[in-house]
């Protein structure tokens, strides 16, 4: 019945701030930007590596995020990557700062976390360990 996630949205407070995050350093694709005058809103539609996508969302306003990452609702997004090391390395050339790499006592796999402009938890996941 369910294929796969097609898409996650998000809700920045620094469109071009986001926008910048987004594409020039997670390097993710425009697929469509649109500014709906109603709203007073940029939608920006980013295509993943494996074909999936974010939604980048501005709203006037929006109410902040009550703590990280233990509010209730979305906890964090995790990225799957081919080398822990290398993206932290390019995270932290960019100035992202990114937390200590650790194991996950279950898997045995490699993660971390980062954050987005807003703050909101980012993790990177090595799905094998080289």
């Amino acid at each position: 019945m369910f294929n796969s996630i097609h898409h996650v949205a998000i809700i920045c407070s620094d469109y071009e701030k986001s926008k910048h995050f987004y594409t020039a350093i997670l390097g993710f694709t425009v697929i469509a930007e649109n500014y709906r005058e109603a709203r007073q809103s940029y939608k920006l539609d980013l295509k993943l590596p494996d074909g999936g996508q974010l939604e980048l969302f501005s709203f006037p306003n929006p109410p902040k995020r009550p703590s990280s990452p233990e509010a209730l609702g979305l906890r964090h997004l995790a990225f799957d990557v081919a080398s822990l090391e290398e993206t932290c390395d390019y995270l932290l050339s960019k100035g992202v700062a990114v937390e200590a790499i650790r194991i996950d006592e279950f898997t045995g796999r490699k993660f971390t976390f980062f954050k987005d402009p807003d703050g909101l938890p980012l993790e990177l996941y090595q799905q094998v360990t080289l």
